[in-house]
């Protein structure tokens, strides 16, 4: 059985990212796990490399990345035929700048030994994809998979202006701070029309998360292997209520928000204006033509082999 792992590296403020590979590296060491590396150049490299070591007869690959990272070797493996999804085994030592899915299983940034000694233990659970259906600015029908959630408008908004300071400042949570600064100059609101088990609404919505696990705190309850998907929707709500609800998500309450209306489904199907900010697993996602044909979130049961905590 051979293993291949993926280096992404993260730069967070003046902290060197080699000292924290010579960490991951001492403890893999410590635990018997032979692998062979490569590093990732930037966003775009992870599903060409994850592609390289598949058809390279690699069994294992571990990601040492983030849920961007995780979502771009989640996409490359779908597009794969069945028999090689069946062999080929995902891990994750948490090192991105946001490590949701990660964190649904226990395993966190600060602690690089229990994500190793899960990945030694080896403990096997096939967990879903969820899959967007949307056509593209070419006129394209296309598939985007994702493992956490798909948010749309304000947090999308959010995320969207936090990868563009983030380029500027490298400091996690003065991008963050900034970010919450300029989106005050941003659009608040979006007119949605939804289809969701069965039944039609429309409302002015500030944001919505389409969860399969914790969706960054939105979708709390929603569990990757049910084969089904939890939706958070905000809708309208007066202008000083927008703090609070920041205020919520911040905290990771956000469904304590009296505007919020909580769902779990199969699928939805969403209409939504012309560029309305939308994310993909922490992943700002420009190629949707939202005026034509509606988006359909669908849900690929027990689709991907993925090692759980120990």
């Amino acid at each position: 059985m051979k293993t291949g792992l993926i280096y992404c590296p993260k730069r967070e403020g003046f902290k060197s990212p080699e000292k924290r590979w010579k960490k991951i590296a001492e403890c893999l060491e410590s635990h018997g796990i032979k692998y062979d590396l490569v590093q990732s150049e930037n966003a775009q490299s992870v599903e060409r490399l994850v592609s390289m070591l598949i058809h390279n007869g690699y069994d294992d690959i571990i990601i040492c990345g983030g849920d961007a990272a995780l979502c771009d070797a989640v996409n490359c493996l779908m597009r794969e035929e069945k028999e090689v999804r069946e062999r080929v085994v995902l891990s994750v030592i948490p090192n991105g700048l946001m490590n949701d899915f990660a964190a649904f299983w226990g395993l966190t940034e600060n602690d690089i030994k229990l994500a190793v000694e899960s990945i030694a233990t080896r403990r096997i659970k096939k967990v879903d994809a969820g899959c967007l259906i949307y056509t593209d600015k070419d006129g394209e029908k296309r598939n985007r998979y994702f493992l956490n959630c798909i948010n749309i408008g304000l947090v999308a908004g959010i995320q969207r202006l936090r990868t563009e300071t983030r380029k500027i400042f490298w400091s996690r949570k003065v991008s963050y701070v900034i970010s919450l600064v300029l989106l005050l100059f941003q659009r608040m609101f979006w007119k949605m029309e939804y289809t969701i088990n069965y039944e039609t609404e429309q409302h002015r919505v500030m944001t919505m998360c389409i969860g399969s696990a914790l969706g960054f705190g939105q979708t709390p309850n929603a569990v990757p292997y049910n084969g089904m998907i939890d939706v958070t929707v905000m809708r309208n709500s007066a202008f000083t209520q927008i703090f609070s609800a920041i205020t919520l998500f911040l905290r990771g309450k956000i469904l304590n928000h009296k505007m919020i209306l909580p769902y779990r489904c199969h699928d939805i199907t969403i209409k939504v204006p012309k560029n309305t900010p939308i994310s993909i697993d922490g992943h700002s996602f420009s190629d949707i033509d939202t005026s034509t044909d509606p988006m359909k979130i669908i849900v690929e049961q027990e689709a991907i082999n993925f090692i759980i905590e120990k």
